[in-house]
């Protein structure tokens, strides 16, 4: 592997405006079909399998009117008079006429008059809406806000418009580059891993409309790939930098250096990607679609950012040339004592228990919430106030009660259950505790089935909402009718969800042993980064409930009350942090092998590499952790949770895990780090020896020029 990429970034480098010019054709053809035929994100809510779906599919077949997708507006009063029923008339009329509506209205007033709800159901699942099925909706109700009336939207339709993102992201660019500044002492260095991160997350982002062309793509999907992809991208290039920089000061010419570079960083980058492109992908086995197009937009989105990496960067450091990196810096001179981040190293390994203890307790304590945390997809009770479903939410709750928004949907096969028994199972349903009405029954154009709508009393978020909704199919209704609605679809979506996680994590864990093992030639090594990776995630998993079931600072988020932490979040963290921290695990792990090899010392190898290692880390999480930061300040609830650990994780990752817990664990074990038993040394495939030395090649020197003169090492002149 190696040998392959040294001749790859050799190419890259010797050819560099062919190299770029083919990134750029790529990047325009990319956006322009995109743009051309690239789909809208819509979110999918049918969840094969579960209970609701199958009241969904008896209504799809039944009532046709109802079988799709539905809307919900709010018409209110704020100065508290009563509604116009001829101006609500005239607004039903005209979502009637609205492109594939099948039914809207009548007109439900509240008690007091002054609010109004309006019911529209289409004749097709949302996501075979056109992107402009809003517009429409807001267009039918114009005269509504003529009169100087509130009007605001609920319903899937609304809640899958995607939501525009923050000024933070673009802030955490920003702030990426200034530690970039930093780090390199040059802005040319420092601008290399955001342009390659950038072009690459373009390519990626036009994919994923490529894909939504195809399939369904929910509508968080491309934010949370977009977050996880300029994340990686940044990363993958800075490694690729700073080992070319490395190469210029050791006297490499700087073709030569990006050979090198990308043979030795991009090796790492190549086993990072893949860890993360794992992860990723176990995300199919959740069982819901929405969760598949979260694993392959974001595995588009870090496979172009690989790309870019180990062929972009080379390209962009040879045309740079030697101005990458300020002449002063390229002087270099032995130091007079160890880097800190050395002392660092060889101060844990005196005492490497106790630091191992301190660390593991200081990650157990972070995880130790998430033992109480309780998960919920999101719904509009969720969302901030400025967001139009959460206005509609709130109305609706204190004009009609805190369950009106989201009411139950019992679906009756009538060829199952006997018509005249409906009117005795209304009665029975209606008798449970926690149900305020049961609507009467609704026959469907045929007389085969039969519709009852439901609303409890507690609100959609509310635990025992799912409690009520277990008991109902335990206790009350007979073989043949199903509760579906939205409610109803969120509780089989949090059981789906719970029951695969586990599934998830085994697959995802297991693989990524397996890679490790290859690459790095060892048992231990391989399971214990598998073990400080969970505990990451734990740790980012009590954060969450503590910062948002809890309510510890949401406010500063813009939440403004205690939420459960959305369903969709765990499962998706998981898949995305355990690859991320994989990352960080990979690039020390390389280093520190490298020296192992050269020395045979376990204890100065752990030192050296992390000396070597840990700026560039600590750059990167930092970058990281400003990026995924810059994604809280979105609108949508479910992109500030992936934000908020996505940052958790990474910051403690590369402090607490990589800078205490591996160095002291990887000392207190020894030489046992590098143990491989040799039937299965045999077994397993070579990707190459990672040393350097293989690659050592008498064209990699720079000829003796006075210029390459002042980058040699003092201790070699």
């Amino acid at each position: 592997m190696n040998r392959t990429l040294h001749r790859v970034g050799a190419m890259c480098a010797a050819h560099p405006w062919r190299t770029l010019t083919a990134w750029i054709i790529a990047l325009v053809a990319a956006v322009v079909l995109g743009g051309a035929v690239g789909g809208t994100p819509r979110d999918d809510y049918d969840v094969p399998g579960t209970a609701s779906q199958a009241g969904t599919e008896l209504l799809r077949e039944r009532f046709p009117g109802l079988s799709g997708t539905e809307a919900r507006v709010v018409v209110h009063n704020p100065a508290g008079g009563q509604l116009d029923p001829a101006l609500l008339d005239r607004v039903v009329d005209a979502l009637r006429a609205v492109d594939q509506v099948g039914v809207a209205g009548p007109a439900q007033p509240s008690a007091d008059g002054d609010t109004a709800i309006i019911d529209v159901r289409y004749t097709v699942p949302v996501t075979d809406l056109g992107a402009d099925a809003m517009d429409q909706v807001r267009a039918a109700t114009g005269a509504a806000r003529d009169a100087g009336l509130q009007v605001e939207y609920a319903g899937q339709v609304p809640e899958g418009e995607p939501t525009e993102g923050g000024l933070g992201e673009l802030v955490g660019v920003l702030v990426a580059l200034v530690i970039l500044i930093i780090a390199f002492g040059s802005v040319l260095a420092a601008g290399l891993p955001i342009v390659a991160a950038l072009v690459g997350l373009g390519i990626g982002s036009s994919g994923i409309l490529l894909l939504a062309a195809v399939t369904q793509v929910s509508t968080t999907s491309p934010s949370a790939a977009a977050m996880v992809g300029l994340g990686v991208g940044i990363d993958y290039a800075l490694l690729l930098v700073t080992r070319h920089v490395e190469g210029l000061r050791a006297g490499l010419a700087p073709q030569a250096a990006a050979a090198r570079a990308t043979a030795t960083a991009g090796r790492s980058v190549l086993v990072a990607g893949a860890t993360v492109l794992l992860s990723l992908l176990g995300l199919i086995l959740s069982g819901l679609a929405a969760y598949r197009t979260y694993g392959f937009a974001t595995a588009i989105v870090v496979a172009t950012a690989v790309a870019a990496a180990v062929t972009l960067v080379p390209a962009l450091c040879a045309v740079c040339g030697r101005r990458i990196v300020r002449r002063g810096r390229l002087d270099v001179t032995e130091p007079q004592r160890p880097p800190l981040t050395a002392r660092w190293a060889a101060r844990v390994g005196r005492r490497p228990a106790v630091w191992a203890v301190l660390a593991l307790a200081v990650l157990l304590l972070l995880g130790a919430p998430a033992l109480t945390m309780r998960t919920w997809p999101q719904d509009a009770g969720s969302q901030p106030t400025e967001n139009t479903v959460r206005r509609a939410y709130d109305l609706i709750a204190a004009e009609f009660g805190p369950g009106a928004y989201a009411p139950l949907v019992v679906a009756v096969d009538l060829a199952k259950v006997p018509q005249d028994s409906v009117p005795a199972l209304q009665d029975r349903i209606a008798a449970v505790p926690g149900v305020a009405t049961v609507s009467e029954p609704l026959l469907s154009p045929d007389a085969t089935a039969a519709v009852l709508t439901v609303q409890l009393e507690f609100s959609p978020q509310d635990e025992r909402s799912g409690e009520l909704v277990d008991q109902l199919r335990a206790e009350t209704l007979p073989a043949g009718a199903e509760i579906t609605g939205v409610t109803a679809v969120f509780v089989d979506i949090a059981d789906l969800l719970a029951e695969r996680l586990w599934l998830v994590v085994g697959v995802v864990v297991g693989l990524s042993l397996l890679l490790l093992t290859v690459v790095f030639r060892s048992i231990l090594v391989p399971v214990k980064a598998a073990l400080v990776n969970l505990l990451s995630v734990a740790a980012a998993y009590g954060v969450l409930t503590m910062v948002f079931q809890w309510g510890w600072g949401g406010q500063l988020l813009g939440v403004d009350h205690p939420v459960p932490v959305s369903t969709w979040v765990p499962l998706l963290l998981f898949a995305v942090l355990f690859g991320l921290s994989m990352d960080y695990e990979v690039f020390l792990l390389s280093r520190i092998r490298e020296e192992w090899l050269a020395t045979g010392d376990p204890f100065q190898s752990v030192v050296r590499g992390l000396a070597a290692t840990a700026r560039t880390i600590t750059a990167a999480a930092l970058i990281m952790v400003v990026v995924f930061a810059g994604f809280m300040t979105n609108a949508d609830i479910v992109t500030k949770m992936i934000g908020v650990g996505l940052a958790t994780a990474v910051a403690l990752d590369a402090t607490i895990v990589r800078m205490v817990l591996v160095p002291a664990s990887m000392m207190l074990f020894g030489r046992a780090n590098w143990w491989l038993p040799g039937w299965l040394d045999r077994l397993l495939p070579h990707l190459g020896r990672r040393g350097s030395a293989e690659l050592d090649d008498p064209a990699d020197a720079a000829p003796a020029t006075e210029e390459t003169a002042s980058l040699e090492p003092a201790a070699s002149r």
